[in-house]
Formats: C-alpha cells, sequence, structure tokens
C-alpha cells in the first residue's frame, strides 16, 4: 500500500493561469496541483526551444571540444566508450554517429554487462588500444573510473569523460571531466543524462557550423529515447529534448528506429513518452541485459532497413527472454526473503545468490521495491564477486547511501533512484548492515507515496478532457501523466481480459457508471469482489476505433474506501521492528499486541469461509470492521501460522488462508512471534 497524497489547490490562482497562459482549465489545475503558480513558471515549466543552454557553460566543455577536434584534424582513431542501457546505447549512437559526420576516425566499445559490468575496465582498455586508438571519449559513464584513467595513460591514450552520475569527492586526472553535476560546473540545469551531456558535446564541438537548434533536429530522437529510458526529469532542456524528438520519430524516423515502433507499437505514428518507456526503451535495453548492446547500437546507426528490421525482430525475442528471466528471478527473491523475515524487515532490502542473470537484476529490484515498499538492492554472485542493482523510493537517496560503504565496494555509481554496485561476495552481509546503518541513522524511511492531482467526479471524464491535458505532454519523472483520484466507487463488475492477463472493471457512483483497466492484475491476485466501495487513482487516454473516440481509464492503485493508509502502514512498520530485531518506541508494544478476542474474530472469519483470499487492509474490514490494525492482523496471521492453527501463502500483498486440523486448546502467547513482542 502507498500513502494517497491528494494536492491541495487554489481553484482561483488556477483559474488566473489558465487566463493568462491561455490554456485549458484542467491543465492549469494540474500544473497549480504541482507548485506552478505564476504565469512566468508556467512559461518555463512549458519550455520550448529557444530555452535550450550553450554547452560551453558546462565545466572542461571547452577542453574536451578542442581535444576531439584536434583528433578529427589529425586523424588520430577515437573510440567511444559507452554502457549497455537505452541512455548509454544511445549515447554511443548518436556522437559515433556525429564524429563519423565530421571525418573522424571513430569506433565504439560496450562492456558487456555479464563479464564486464558497469563502466572502464583495464582489459577494455587493453582492447581498445589494440585497435589503435589514442583518445577515448566516455558517455553515460567513468566518472569514477580514477585507477582506468591512469591505466589508459600508461597504454598511451588519453581519456575525455562525459557523464551524469554523481561523481565523488576525487575525479580522474582526465583531459576533460564533463558533468552538470561537478561541484564547480555552474551549467544552470542539472537534470541531463547521458546522452544529453553527449548531445551537448556535439554541440560544443560544432559551434559555429551549425545552431545547437539544427543540431538538434538531426539527434532528438535518439536524446528523447535516451532521456526516456534513464527516467531523469522531464523538465527544462530534457522536456524540449523528448517533445522535439516524439515529433521527429512521427514524422521520418531513422531507418533502426522506425522498425523498432513498427515491431513495437501498433499505432507506431501515435507516439508519446510514456509508449517509448514501455515499448522503445525495454527492447534497446533488453540485448544488453542478455547478451551484447552492439546490436541496438547497430540498429541505430544502421540505413539500411533491411538490416534494421531484422535487429528489431532480434530486439523483440530477447526482450521476450528477459520478461520470462525476470519474471523467475523475482520469484526466487520473494522465496528467499520469505523464507527470512528479517532480510524484508530491514530498512533497505539486500538479496543475492549465485547465477541470477546480472542483466535482469535492475529489473528485479524494482520489483522488490514494489512488493515490499521500500529501497531494494540485488545481487548476483558469480564466484567470489556479486554485482549488484538497486532502486529506491522517492525521498531516500539510494546512491548516498552506496557511496557511505565505498571503503568496501569495488565499483560503484548510480543516483538517488538507480544505483549499481560491485563487491567481493564474502562482504555481501557487511555491506546489508553497513548501508542499513547508514538508512536507520539518517532518520525514518519514508513511506512509498502516490501524489494525486485532482479528485474527479466519474460524470466529469470526457474526450474533451483528455484533450485538454494533452498541453502538458511529454509525460515523464518531473511531469508525471496527470493522475486522478475516483472516490467512492462502487465495484458492480469484474471480467478477466487478454487471456487473463488483465481485469475490466465497472464501477458507479451516483447512477454514473464507468469501465476501468487494471493491466498486469489478474482474477488470482484480485482481493475485492463486487459490492465493495473503493477508491481508485486513475491515468485517462482516448481510444480510438472507427472514428469515435472514447476514455480510457487506466487503473494505477486501488483501496478501500475506508482505508487509512497512513495508520495502515505506520502500524506495519512497527510489526518490522519486531521482526527485524530492532528497538520499539514508547506504546509501540500495545499497539501491535493482540489480545485473545482479536485472534478469534480473525480465527472465526477464516474458519466461516474456509479458505479466504485476501489482504491485510480488507480483512481489516472483514474481520472485526475497521478496528483491528493491520500491524496487528500481521502478527495475528503469523502466530496462528506458527501454531499450526492455519495455512498462509503469501504473493506479494494477497494472502490466502486456510484453517487446519488441531487438536485441543492453542497457547497463543507461545507463538514465537509472541514472545518477541513479549
Amino acid at each position: 500500500m502507498k500513502l494517497w497524497n491528494v494536492s491541495k489547490i487554489d481553484k482561483q490562482q488556477a483559474y488566473q493561469l489558465s487566463l493568462d497562459c491561455k490554456i485549458p482549465q484542467i491543465a492549469a489545475c494540474v500544473l497549480a496541483a504541482r507548485g506552478v503558480q505564476s504565469a512566468a513558471a508556467a512559461e518555463d515549466f512549458l519550455a520550448q526551444e529557444e530555452g535550450l543552454i550553450d554547452p560551453l557553460l558546462m565545466k572542461d566543455m571547452d577542453t574536451a571540444a578542442d581535444r576531439i577536434l584536434t583528433a578529427v584534424e589529425t586523424q588520430e582513431r577515437i573510440c567511444v566508450y559507452g554502457d549497455y542501457d537505452a541512455d548509454g546505447v544511445c549515447s554511443t549512437a548518436l556522437l559515433v554517429s556525429f564524429l563519423a559526420d565530421i571525418g573522424a576516425d571513430v569506433f565504439y566499445y560496450i562492456p558487456s554487462r555479464m563479464t564486464e559490468g558497469y563502466g572502464m575496465n583495464t582489459l577494455a582498455l587493453d582492447t581498445i588500444a589494440a585497435k589503435g586508438a589514442t583518445l577515448v571519449v566516455t558517455v553515460d559513464n567513468g566518472i569514477t573510473a580514477l585507477k582506468e584513467t591512469q591505466y589508459a595513460k600508461k597504454l598511451g591514450m588519453e581519456i575525455v569523460i562525459t557523464d551524469h552520475h554523481k561523481p565523488d569527492s576525487k575525479l580522474p586526472d582526465a583531459v576533460a571531466v564533463v558533468n552538470p553535476h561537478r561541484a564547480d560546473c555552474n551549467y544552470p540545469f542539472k537534470g541531463l543524462c547521458g546522452v544529453g551531456v553527449a548531445f551537448k558535446l556535439a554541440a560544443a564541438i560544432s559551434a559555429g557550423t551549425i545552431s545547437q537548434e539544427e543540431l538538434l533536429y538531426e539527434y532528438a530522437d535518439l536524446v528523447a529515447i535516451g532521456t526516456v529510458g534513464d527516467i531523469v526529469p522531464l523538465s527544462g532542456e530534457n522536456r524540449i529534448f523528448v517533445k522535439r524528438g516524439l515529433e521527429i520519430m512521427a514524422q521520418s524516423p531513422r531507418a533502426g528506429i522506425r522498425a523498432l515502433l513498427e515491431s513495437a507499437l501498433s499505432d507506431p505514428l501515435k507516439l508519446t513518452a510514456s509508449r517509448l518507456g514501455f515499448s522503445i526503451v525495454p527492447r534497446i535495453n533488453a540485448c544488453g541485459r542478455l547478451s551484447s548492446a552492439d546490436a541496438a547500437v547497430e540498429m541505430l546507426l544502421s540505413d539500411d532497413e533491411t538490416e534494421a528490421e531484422k535487429i528489431a525482430e532480434q530486439l523483440n525475442d530477447d526482450n521476450e527472454q528477459r520478461r520470462s528471466i525476470e519474471k523467475e528471478i523475482t520469484r526466487q527473491a520473494v522465496e528467499i526473503l520469505h523464507s527470512n523475515s528479517e532480510m524484508y524487515c530491514k530498512s533497505i532490502i539486500v538479496v543475492a545468490a549465485p547465477g541470477w542473470n546480472t542483466g535482469v537484476i535492475g529489473i528485479v529490484a524494482s520489483r522488490i521495491r514494489e512488493i515490499y515498499g521500500k529501497p531494494a538492492i540485488v545481487m548476483s554472485i558469480e564466484g567470489d564477486t556479486a554485482r549488484g542493482s538497486g532502486r529506491s523510493i522517492e525521498g531516500f537517496s539510494l546512491v548516498d547511501a552506496v557511496f557511505s560503504c565505498k571503503e568496501i565496494l569495488q565499483h560503484f555509481g548510480g543516483h538517488p533512484m538507480a544505483v549499481g554496485v560491485t563487491l567481493k561476495a564474502e562482504d555481501i552481509d557487511k555491506f546489508s548492515d553497513m548501508i542499513n546503518r547508514y538508512a536507520d541513522t539518517s532518520g525514518q524511511m519514508p513511506y512509498p507515496r502516490l501524489d494525486i492531482d485532482l479528485k474527479l467526479n466519474p460524470a466529469g471524464i470526457t474526450p474533451a478532457l483528455v484533450h485538454e491535458l494533452e498541453y502538458l505532454q511529454p509525460y515523464g519523472p518531473g511531469n508525471p501523466q496527470p493522475l486522478f483520484g475516483l472516490y467512492g466507487m462502487t465495484i458492480t463488475a469484474i471480467n478477466e481480459i487478454g487471456g487473463g492477463k488483465h481485469l475490466r472493471l465497472t464501477l458507479s457512483r451516483d447512477g454514473r457508471f464507468v469501465t476501468a483497466l487494471y493491466f498486469s492484475h489478474t482474477a488470482e491476485d484480485f482481493v475485492y469482489v463486487q459490492g465493495d466501495v473503493v477508491d481508485l487513482a486513475v491515468t485517462l487516454d482516448i481510444n480510438g476505433y472507427n472514428g469515435v473516440e472514447t476514455v480510457s481509464i487506466i487503473i494505477r492503485d486501488i483501496k478501500l474506501n475506508r482505508e487509512n493508509p497512513l495508520e495502515y502502514l505506520q502500524s506495519l512498520r512497527i510489526c518490522e521492528k519486531i521482526k527485524g530485531n530492532k528497538p520499539l518506541a514508547v506504546g509501540d508494544k500495545e499497539a501491535i499486541y493482540p489480545d485473545r478476542a482479536e485472534f478469534a474474530l480473525v480465527y472465526r472469519e477464516i474458519k466461516r469461509r474456509g479458505s479466504l483470499k485476501t489482504d491485510l487492509s480488507r480483512l481489516r474490514l472483514t474481520a472485526g470492521d475497521g478496528k483491528i490494525s493491520a500491524g496487528k492482523l500481521e502478527v495475528i496471521i503469523e502466530a496462528m501460522s506458527e501454531l499450526g492453527l492455519i495455512s498462509c501463502e503469501k504473493n506479494g500483498e494477497v494472502l490466502k488462508l486456510c484453517t487446519l486440523d488441531y487438536d485441543g486448546k492453542a497457547d497463543l502467547l507461545s507463538a514465537p512471534i509472541m514472545k518477541k513482542i513479549q
């Protein structure tokens, strides 16, 4: 469960914003809900191409551009050293294409995620030197490559680093280190990803020969895909990049992108940032996750449509294989965590096993984060080395936590919401202890949060309303698709669609019926029934069929109308303290300790139903009319399971409960969980 934070807005102020900016009132209300209160702020948020910033304002950019131009003029061999994710792939394709166009002798190198891991390594530098390179330009990596930069010097190569990840206190000894996050960099927009920095480098190199706006026309498609793929805020220059890139891809996409669009989307021309993120980016990522990212780079560089289509088909196949592997590793990780409650009760979950595919552990970390509502780091052990990938929740900087453990890490890097680490396998437990000590002394871990822009009356949901919202596109981090709250909706029908992979709900309020889609949820994991009164967090989209437009209502979250998420999560946090052997605060024990009458209420409800599929929120309603806290319910279920009174099968938040045969009278206080509380 997440905290639902409904924005409070001044309706008169939003109305004035609508008049001043000449935008629809619903769009102005969403902007106001997000803290945009003046016409000037709105115009800055809805930036146009004149908002592009001079690349030479970035520290070391002039030095980097001069060194590369010298290499081009003297025909030195240049290697672009990239990364295997969508940002790194697009950065590599952009810079290789640009340098080739201005006459450079250029090739690229992307390390294998499986055998080399993230960033520069000495064996790769040996290979690059053997190919005759005298200059290496990194994209989307290199900011922590202190040893590797020194090694390159010994091989007779110079390094130009372009990156956007958080720098350490000491920078590599390179010809130039271009990174907007450098402490001494005055570049005003810090939100660029790797491909954004690479584009800025190309703009600096070509300054005086072509305008930055003209250059963006050539490469906005690549910049847009990398920017969406790296999940950086879609504000400032990033908004300009993505908006322009979407326009270009809809008009005249390059051969590789056209092939991928046609294979991934039923309507390639109806392209949004969200569709890029859910269809194109995973396919570009897929080959780097399973084998080599070179195929994706070659597809983006290719002018041959037949070759591009062939590679796009391969990327589709890789993506399907990736999904299967990811699902199995997630299942195994959850099984490990369920076998040791102390692991998932820590502030930061660290879970590891031998042989997990390092290409998908980042996605698995996202799944674990969603299941348990806290930061998660998933590691694959290979011999005596562990490689991990982590994902955080809003409000907690996971990269700062990782930096606090740098003394035992071989490689590390990332940003507040995502990290990568490499360490000795024997240090995994030590790492878990260190990073959790950092988290526990940094204040309370934030709860997972859902920010709802506005409450809507279902009667007001029309195609015209959705079209008015399009003024705010493109959507993404920093400018998410507007999220609306539909409150007090009664479920009147539940139907499976898509071969049972998704659900379609019919709901009503005040005589108004709506249909909503709940993707990637099945009847098996859906605990609500007809007649339940629920609150929905939804996004809205337009669906056109035979010339008729209707509104698609997409469910992003659902909860019982009577549930208080804050009380629910606070109660479970106390329960986690007990399972994790953490000290309790004053009043914690009383808040979590169930009495015999509460045990009886829960047991009778399960026995009455024979077997019961539910979650803690719904069980609170059916057993005790919402008066037993979620934490107490967790204790009751665990105690009865430990004593053999019931069986409990968990799948995320879904519980399958069944009473068992039991002779005699159970001593509830003898359950291990009850003794822990005592």
